[in-house]
């Protein structure tokens, strides 16, 4: 039996070693990235190189903001990433509506969206791009964010979660007298927390990191997102590295403090996806 315990406490200890390994060699390249974004353009290629900057400044970050125009571009993509957030309550409407209501083709138009999974983006994109031209929202905010308010996954996962939500515990609702909307947002967004956190995580990297499709509709600088901002600055300062880490850190942060924030969530929705 000791020895059994002891065997558990070696392998427990092993797997706790390998895993701190290949975390820190994992955060190496991120923490090069952050720790270049501080040093000044002759330090980034000095040799030997400096992991930690020697003469920390704060100068590639302002440049960002007055050479560049990312305080612009960082409007846009504020914007878009709130207009997505807009767009996941409609597809946990639409997935509410596919789970709890009773309608005519209601099992061909849930197909129909899924359907739809199976289509590329990039193949959609150029109908998309000559309906948006038709209505005259191209080169526009509109045009940007109108075709990222549905999506097909979004409302599968929302549909599939709250299929799991007891029927009688909504008919209970509507005894007590209570409408649709404030059924569905006090008592089922609430119990579908997880699923909403998930979805958010997603959605908010989505939108943050969108490139393709704001550099096809939009001709104007003044509406390109970070990502876009991004590329243009690793074209118009390819040898000014401490520059380009600057802009990269600039993206992903963000992304870490809001997965940081929503864990928690993100691993229950996890384990109740596992359960179910």
């Amino acid at each position: 039996m000791a020895t059994a315990t002891k065997k558990g406490k070696v392998e427990r200890s092993l797997i706790i070693t390998l895993m701190v390994i290949g975390g820190v060699v994992v955060s190496i390249p991120f923490i090069w990235m952050i720790s270049s974004s501080f040093k000044p353009e002759s330090e980034v290629l000095a040799i030997p190189p400096t992991l930690f900057p020697e003469n920390p400044t704060l100068e590639n970050y302002i440049k960002l903001f007055t050479t560049m125009n990312f305080a612009v571009y960082l409007k846009n993509t504020i914007i878009v990433v709130l207009c997505s957030f807009i767009g996941l309550l409609f597809n946990a409407m639409a997935g509410y509506g596919f789970a709890k209501y009773q309608f005519k083709g209601r099992e061909k138009i849930f197909y129909l969206v899924l359907a739809t999974m199976m289509i590329p983006g990039q193949v959609t994109m150029i109908p998309v791009y000559l309906l948006l031209n038709e209505m005259g929202l191209t080169n526009t905010m509109t045009g940007i964010v109108l075709p990222g308010l549905a999506v097909a996954f979004s409302i599968f996962l929302f549909r599939q979660f709250m299929t799991t939500i007891p029927n009688d515990l909504l008919e209970a609702a509507r005894l007590d007298g209570a409408g649709e909307f404030y059924i569905f947002f006090r008592l089922v967004i609430p119990i579908a927390k997880p699923i909403f956190a998930v979805q958010g995580i997603l959605t908010f990297i989505a939108g943050w990191n969108s490139f393709l499709w704001p550099l096809i509709i939009a001709n104007d600088e003044s509406l390109y997102t970070l990502s876009v901002g991004l590329s243009l600055l690793q074209g118009q300062y390819a040898n000014n590295f401490a520059l380009q880490m600057a802009g990269a850190a600039f993206m992903v942060v963000p992304i870490i403090i809001i997965f940081s924030f929503f864990q928690k969530y993100i691993v229950e929705g996890f384990t109740m996806s596992g359960i179910k």
